[in-house]
């Protein structure tokens, strides 16, 4: 197991003896190599700003871009959670997954290393009344396909089973193609694979993603994250924010708005207006249903990972009901039919392709 102490020298060295048996492609970097690579953390290359600090871009003397987390003196996140991303993202190889180049915990300072997402995160694109228009559907379809991989993968197909516990539209990263990458893993943990949940001693995350049992009771299982990726996915297909109220007297959240239009037979007006993708009101639908699912108050009643990719595949054979959602007030009426299946829905219309974990 790598171990970290306060003195720079020893842990680096303890760093480097532990990754070169079990993660040989992630390096240790010196501050020198780092502060040349940024120069010296210049007001210019700095290209965000999180809970873990300051993230600048650098470039290594063989033109390799990359981003440099530094923690920040005053940062809600401390050694713990530095330690916490540096194992579990030196464990994690995924192709949406951000790929942890190397990290320096050199002279008092603690920074990670990452591959360089010249795109941004997903939030810079879809508030934006102006930037939205850059994701068409068929790049949304690439974005909610990405995130589901990376996170069957996370529950299914890894070593250990891994809960993120902060999935958001700001952490999930598009590479020079706008495919995303899964990103920030201060605040995962890991599971063995015989275990489904545990009791968190503290609570973590983002207001607005983080599910009921969690916030009540301390539970965190794999339907967190289920719970997280349904908001997320309300987001990609509607524009809207979380932290917004919507409805005739702007009195709803976006759970509440979502759920009631799809129990109308009215979701098209949830969707977000910039899409071209008219012609298929059936996946719009099919996507929002799904998410509804996803966001369920009790965590039994959300499909796992797994199911959720086989819901947009439109391979499941039975795709359940949605009841009210976490955290609202409306009622749960009887839905009709025409709402759960418009008359323009085919099974084979949808164009999400095989979501299998990497």
């Amino acid at each position: 197991m790598l171990t970290f102490s306060v003195s720079s020298c020893k842990a680096n060295e303890e760093a480097a003896e532990y990754l070169n048996g079990n993660a040989p492609d992630v390096k240790v970097f010196s501050l020198f190599e780092i502060d040349s690579a940024t120069n010296r953390f210049s007001t210019e290359n700095k290209i965000g700003e999180g809970g873990f600090g300051v993230v600048y871009k650098g470039i290594l003397p063989n033109g390799e871009e990359i981003a440099v987390k530094r923690r920040s003196e005053g940062s809600r996140q401390g050694f713990t959670e530095f330690k916490n991303e540096t194992i579990l993202n030196a464990r994690l190889q995924h192709v949406n997954l951000v790929r942890l180049l190397g990290f320096c915990n050199d002279k008092e300072e603690q920074m990670l290393v990452y591959e360089y997402m010249p795109n941004k995160s997903l939030d810079f694109y879809l508030f934006d009344p102006i930037k939205q228009h850059l994701l068409d559907w068929k790049q949304r379809v690439c974005i909610i396909e990405g995130v589901t991989q990376g996170l069957i993968y996370l529950q299914e197909y890894s070593r250990l089973t891994i809960i993120h516990r902060d999935l958001k539209a700001s952490n999930i990263l598009l590479d020079h193609e706008m495919k995303p990458k899964i990103s920030d893993f201060g605040m995962a943990r890991s599971f063995k694979k015989d275990e489904h949940e545990e009791r968190a001693s503290k609570l973590v995350g983002t207001y607005g993603y983080i599910p009921p049992e969690y916030v009540e009771k301390g539970l965190c299982s794999i339907k967190s994250d289920v719970y997280s990726f349904g908001i997320v996915l309300l987001q990609i297909i509607s524009g809207k924010k979380i932290s917004s109220l919507y409805g005739e007297n702007n009195d709803l959240n976006l759970l509440e708005y979502a759920y009631i239009l799809w129990k109308e037979g009215k979701g098209m007006e949830f969707m977000d207006a910039s899409l071209d993708d008219t012609s298929s009101p059936c996946k719009l639908m099919r996507c929002l249903q799904i998410a509804l699912l996803c966001v369920q108050k009790n965590a039994k009643d959300r499909p796992s990972m797994l199911e959720v990719g086989l819901m947009l595949r439109n391979k499941s054979n039975f795709m359940a009901i949605p009841k009210q959602p976490a955290y609202s007030k409306v009622g749960n009426e009887e839905v009709v039919e025409s709402s759960q299946h418009p008359k323009s829905c085919s099974r084979n219309e949808t164009t999400m392709s095989p979501v299998w974990g990497r």
